[in-house]
């Protein structure tokens, strides 16, 4: 008569030693970086709230909410800016979404790195719990940190090609170098990252 075997995920899991106990706890060091991180979107939040009650007032013919928006966008024009005009409202815009795009970006860090390197947050079943968390491991963590920063490095392009005239030749042809830069690591990380999920895969 053959005993019955253990189900693994109720098998008693013996204590941690002290020395590895100490190691593997000091993964909570990285607690006050996750909760910097939060602070530094809070930041992000107000710059986006001041940027786009200086949109409003400027639509409203405020002089004063329209120079901010000029010197926060680093526009510059021989004939000085009377009103709001398409240029300045696309380069405004444009700054929004950047910050959306780095906002979402933190939260990528926070809730994946989070996640993946300190304690589980356990989320399986809630309904606000986003789609790729469920799946996500360093790895996965990486690829999707470098698309995000391929969208951010692609919105900055676009301003300055639209602000062309405010920088030199120097300047737009190492904005877009960088930028191609950044696409040919996501697609080598991602590639990579194929890669060893093949040969896992065919491990087991």
């Amino acid at each position: 008569m053959t005993e019955p075997t253990q189900d693994p995920g109720t098998a008693k899991i013996s204590p941690l030693r002290p020395l590895p106990n100490l190691i593997f706890a000091s993964r909570w060091l990285q607690l006050p970086l996750y909760l910097g991180l939060i602070a530094a979107q809070a930041v992000y939040v107000m710059h986006f709230l001041v940027e786009l009650w200086h949109l409003i007032e400027a639509a409203f013919g405020s002089q004063t909410a329209l120079q901010s928006l000029i010197t926060s966008i680093g526009y510059k024009t021989a004939i000085p800016v009377a009103s709001l005009n398409e240029t300045v409202i696309m380069l405004v815009v444009l700054a929004l979404i950047d910050v959306v795009m780095i906002s979402n970006l933190l939260i990528m860090v926070i809730v994946g790195g989070y996640e993946t390197f300190v304690s589980r947050m356990n989320l399986e079943g809630h309904r606000d719990q986003p789609e790729w968390l469920s799946h996500v491991n360093a790895s996965v963590l990486k690829v999707k940190l470098a698309t995000a920063i391929i969208g951010i490095s692609s919105i900055h392009l676009l301003k300055t090609f639209i602000n062309a005239d405010n920088y030199t030749d120097k300047v737009l042809v190492a904005q877009t170098v960088i930028h191609i830069t950044f696409l040919l690591s996501a697609i080598a990380i991602a590639y990579t990252d194929k890669i060893m999920s093949g040969i896992a895969a065919q491990k087991h």
